[in-house]
């Protein structure tokens, strides 16, 4: 009986911290090239969809900029991500214990 117990106390420990690390993060979506600043990329840098757009498609990764903060995208197919390349966007989702990565469940505008 003891060991059953002990089973279910550490299942819901480990349930709890895959729970903990679901968070909402307010930023931009950017690409691995240009990170948190387009500007090293001349006239098309001016429109952060545009630089994302053709950053991405040039073989660079989504990324999440978010504070003084990279995250990189696990999820790259998620499906909303084009659509909201350059935007200011609330994400929420999965962030990494190394807390650099970052895997979507959701994207939604960011509040003015």
């Amino acid at each position: 009986m003891k060991r059953i117990v002990s089973i279910g106390i550490l299942c819901s420990i480990g349930g709890l911290s895959a729970w903990a690390a679901s968070q909402t993060l307010t930023g931009q979506i950017s690409d691995s090239m240009c990170g948190k600043s387009h500007a090293g990329m001349g006239e098309m840098g001016k429109n952060p969809k545009d630089c994302t757009t053709g950053c991405v498609k040039a073989g660079a990764k989504y990324v999440v900029v978010s504070g003084d903060k990279v995250y990189e995208i696990k999820n790259q197919n998620f499906a909303s991500l084009p659509a909201n390349a350059g935007a200011n966007v609330q994400i929420t989702g999965d962030v990494g214990k190394d807390g650099k990565t970052i895997t979507i469940s959701k994207i939604a505008p960011a509040g003015k």
